[in-house]
């Protein structure tokens, strides 16, 4: 639930604590005093969208702060965590969630969960748990088909969202057997094209057989081979300047060297003798490395560099087709095992026919059950929602919910309409065509109370969803909300004296003038201030005797609320 929110700069509120708690909450004030800030606001901590003219006049950004109670464990805990967020733990199974956002006048936003700066889409997520908000909007999406459906399939609880997850598994496997035997059947002529051309350059590259790096040792090889000569003579003067015949070379100069140093005697000519000795091995090893680099190219054959050229111009050619020499080579096990998947297009297609046969039985079996779960639902939804009616001054309406054959999608093969007959004698007719305004507004709050039974929800916000209606089937919504407001956090923006008479929190957004500002605060009522905002409600004036007496009036039923 919603413990606390704060606003700042929000819209007309310039600064405003909402304490709003367990039970029933209701948010009035006069017209244009600021209570769509205060569902803007909610909004915003919800994940909604955000919109910079929501900034106040004259500020640079505006901020939303609130403090939720929720479970310590469980799919909102683990969403925060993910996030990178912290809870406070209570230490009776609850935590205190700090969740905010931030509007800057520019239109850039920022959103913190847990204590941690996160996406706003963190906060969507949450909301999608904690709360369920019904405005006006809600009630036209309320006369939409999809939002029938699922307003069924929340209530049909366990037994339809079983039976639609078992279609939904069923349905996707036959989409995805049939968008292969689609692709393969469609583009035959362009898959044996494309096998034609793949088998010819898997044959290329095969017979070239190329080898890692080949390319760039056959680079290495042509330029040595081009230059033979001159590679030759560089490396027999370097071989007879190290150990040559005839004329004192290196090997012999340190060998001398070495002796001299030897004879002497003292520690560090011996330690220098050491080093000389050791110049003398590599010197040995050098010039041995030079004869057999010199042997290797006395037995280059006058034809080796045109072969290496020639072999050099095969893997250029692999490499203008293919980009690098080892893409060519990758082509190879990767083309192999595509040529092989098309050339098997005709046993696929008889196993993926087979496939999506299977699947398409299963799927109508999987719809069938998915039918009966939802027509079992719709008749006890339809009932439970005509009782509610009854208590929502509307005691002679009927509701139905009617299950037809529809077109087949993810969600089964079922239309879902609500049907209402308002008096004895009509027709039951399509909610969304046969109700009124204020019918409509009933209809939805007594789905509403009626789904929450079998699909509980945390906190439900209602804005001005008593739209529509006055006298006895407003105390009834009222009478209902509170009866919600007994297993659920119900906040309700109203302005009907008869359903804030019901809470038991009643909170009002107060606007005051001040020159050319105007501002907005938001107080807690209790005792007379409370009795005069019911009255204020009623008859617009909160002083008259009359209207005052109406109010305790009002505010007395809140007993009566089992």
């Amino acid at each position: 639930m919603i413990e606390e929110m704060r606003l700042r700069d929000l819209g007309v509120i310039a600064e405003a604590t909402l304490p709003i708690g367990p039970g029933f909450t209701a948010i009035t004030g006069e017209t244009g005093a600021g209570k769509t800030m205060v569902v803007t606001g909610l909004g915003l901590l919800l994940g909604q969208r955000a919109d910079s003219g929501a900034v106040r006049s004259g500020a640079t950004h505006a901020t939303v702060d609130g403090v939720w109670i929720v479970p310590e464990s469980g799919a909102v805990a683990d969403r925060v965590r993910d996030a990178g967020g912290d809870l406070e733990p209570l230490g009776d199974g609850r935590a205190e969630l700090f969740v905010g956002r931030s509007i800057s006048s520019e239109g850039r936003g920022r959103a913190s969960v847990g204590g941690r700066t996160a996406p706003a889409g963190v906060l969507a997520d949450l909301a999608d748990e904690l709360v369920v908000v019904h405005g006006q909007s809600d009630q036209l999406r309320l006369r939409s088909a999809v939002a029938q459906r699922d307003a069924l399939d929340r209530f049909g609880g366990v037994a339809v969202q079983g039976a639609l997850a078992t279609y939904r598994e069923a349905y996707e496997r036959w989409r995805t057997a049939d968008r292969e035997l689609t692709a393969i059947t469609d583009d035959g002529e362009a898959r044996a094209r494309e096998a034609d051309e793949l088998r010819a350059q898997v044959a290329e590259i095969e017979q070239a057989a190329p080898q890692p790096g080949e390319d760039a040792e056959l680079m290495v090889r042509a330029e040595r081979l081009a230059n033979a000569e001159e590679l030759r003579i560089a490396a027999a003067t370097a071989h007879d300047a190290l150990s040559g015949e005839g004329e004192p070379d290196a090997a012999s100069l340190l060998a001398e060297a070495r002796r001299a140093l030897e004879r002497a005697v003292d520690p560090a000519l011996e330690e220098l003798a050491g080093q000389v000795a050791e110049l003398g091995y590599r010197t040995s090893d050098v010039a041995a490395a030079l004869a057999g680099y010199l042997a290797d190219l006395d037995e280059t054959g006058p034809h080796e560099l045109a072969a290496v050229e020639e072999r050099r111009a095969v893997l250029s050619a692999l490499v203008r087709a293919h980009g690098t020499l080892d893409a060519a080579i990758e082509l190879l096990d990767t083309g192999s095992a595509r040529l092989a998947e098309l050339d098997d297009d005709t046993d696929r297609v008889e196993r993926l026919t087979a496939e999506r046969d299977a699947a398409a039985s299963a799927v109508d079996a999987a719809a069938a059950v998915l039918t009966d779960a939802r027509t079992d639902a719709a008749e006890r939804l339809g009932a439970a929602v005509t009782a509610e009616l009854r208590a929502l001054a509307m005691p002679d309406a009927r509701l139905s919910v009617a299950v037809s054959p529809g077109a087949e999608s993810v969600s089964g093969r079922d239309d879902v309409a609500i049907l209402l007959a308002p008096h004895p004698g009509a027709d039951p007719r399509p909610v969304s065509r046969g109700a009124s305004g204020g019918e409509l507004s009933r209809v939805m709050l007594a789905i509403e109370v009626v789904i929450a039974a079998a699909d509980p929800v945390p906190t439900f916000v209602f804005d001005e969803v008593d739209a529509g209606i006055g006298g006895a089937a407003a105390i009834e919504v009222g009478r209902r909300l509170a009866r919600l407001a007994q297993s659920s956090q119900v906040i309700a923006v109203t302005h009907l004296a008869q359903v804030a008479a019901f809470a038991t929190n009643h909170l009002t957004v107060v606007k005051a003038v001040d020159g050319s500002v105007t501002a907005s605060d938001v107080r807690r009522l209790d005792g007379a201030d409370r009795e005069a905002e019911v009255a204020r409600l009623l008859s617009g004036m909160p002083d008259s005797d009359a209207a005052l007496t109406h109010a305790r009036e009002l505010l007395g039923l809140r007993t009566e609320v089992v």
